[in-house]
């Protein structure tokens, strides 16, 4: 199929509102997957653009590539905390372009050690390409002009209750709680997973409860932006879930060997059953603080939000995925090599894909009193 993007995982909670993005600019998917019929579902509903694709990933990727010989794969399937490269390692053999929407710190960081082999097949394999780090990146990006030295970077996200969620975001969240993550630049060393909780208030939506997650981000953007200090939180807006998997959080942290993760898909079961009890309204913050580039001798902040209403928040994370596969299937050619999802989508590029959206951003400078 000429010029098609193959989507792992295509009738999932990010995938399949990647394969009907796509579709409906004009490029044929392949919305691949073990359940055929939930594929051949997803593939009626979104038009001819759509084919459904019966795809074992641990056994039938090559055959799946040789058959259809898609221009680009898209790789959905997490969580990816844990996960090899096998799926990155047979697009390089292909000679295809590759995207995930990996938000696994060491997978992420880890994705250049394929940056020679992918230089020497001519395609790019880019993995993060979603909320962070592109999404948090391209906010950076976007307004690192104000300030001579950035001190400080505290943002994080905080989804509606009633916002469709899938079990491997809800794996991979728990398969951190409570342990101490790994060091990063410019903060304590003995940080662990959902714990220094904070209330954070949103434009609309009232304060949510945040707590530590582990992200590439808290590798990636304070050498590349030059930040001094860097927080990620996320948040459930139900006090009872939050405060809830914060205590779990502790009991892990003492020592208590619970199997969070084997417990993923009852959890995830008891949130859902929660739900009339939330709203579908979430979003993400970003502040920023620092010199004045105008006047170094004063502290500024940045503050930047971004508010999804309606259950509209999920369309999130798949922005960048979507944006770089439609360009690759439109004949642009990547840089070629391994690299996280840095630099490739700009602010304005991803709020325009946003627009039909019930979603919205605010943003203030303001001067910080010495």
């Amino acid at each position: 199929m000429a010029n098609c993007a193959l989507i792992l995982g295509g009738y999932g909670n990010f995938g399949k509102r990647i394969s009907a993005a796509l579709a409906f600019k004009g490029i044929p998917v392949l919305i691949a997957g073990r359940n055929f019929q939930k594929a051949s579902d997803l593939a009626k509903s979104i038009g001819p653009n759509a084919t459904p694709l019966k795809l074992d990933i641990e056994t039938e990727l090559a055959r799946a590539f040789k058959e259809h010989d898609p221009c680009v794969v898209v790789n959905t399937v997490g969580p990816f905390q844990g996960q090899g490269y096998d799926v990155a390692r047979a697009a390089i053999d292909h000679k295809i372009h590759y995207i995930d929407l990996a938000d696994g710190r060491e997978f992420v960081t880890g994705i250049n050690e394929l940056d020679q082999q992918a230089q020497d097949a001519g395609v790019a394999i880019i993995s993060g390409a979603s909320t962070v780090p592109a999404l948090s990146d391209a906010v950076v990006a976007a307004y690192a002009s104000d300030f001579a030295r950035i001190d400080l970077m505290k943002y994080g996200i905080a989804p509606g209750q009633g916002a469709e969620r899938g079990l491997a975001t809800t794996r991979a969240i728990l398969g951190y709680v409570g342990r101490r993550l790994a060091p990063f630049r410019g903060i304590r060393s003995d940080i662990y997973g959902w714990q220094d909780i904070y209330r954070q208030p949103y434009p609309g939506l009232g304060a949510r409860w945040m707590a530590n997650c582990d992200v590439p981000d808290l590798n990636l953007l304070p050498d590349r932006h030059n930040i001094r200090t860097i927080q990620f939180s996320a948040g459930l807006e139900l006090g009872l879930m939050h405060l809830g998997l914060w205590a779990i959080s502790c009991l892990v942290r003492l020592g208590l060997p619970l199997p969070l993760e084997r417990m993923a898909p009852a959890l995830l079961s008891i949130s859902n059953w929660l739900n009339p009890f939330g709203s579908r309204d979430g979003g993400m913050h970003v502040f920023l603080t620092g010199d004045s580039v105008e006047n170094p001798s004063q502290q500024i902040e940045r503050s930047w939000f971004i508010v999804a209403r309606n259950g509209c928040g999920p369309h999130i994370p798949t922005i960048p995925a979507i944006i770089l596969a439609a360009r690759i299937a439109k004949g642009d050619q990547p840089t070629a090599g391994a690299m996280p999802c840095l630099g490739m989508v700009s602010l304005a590029d991803y709020l325009s894909e946003l627009e039909t959206l019930d979603i919205e951003t605010i943003t203030h400078l303001r001067s910080i009193a010495p």
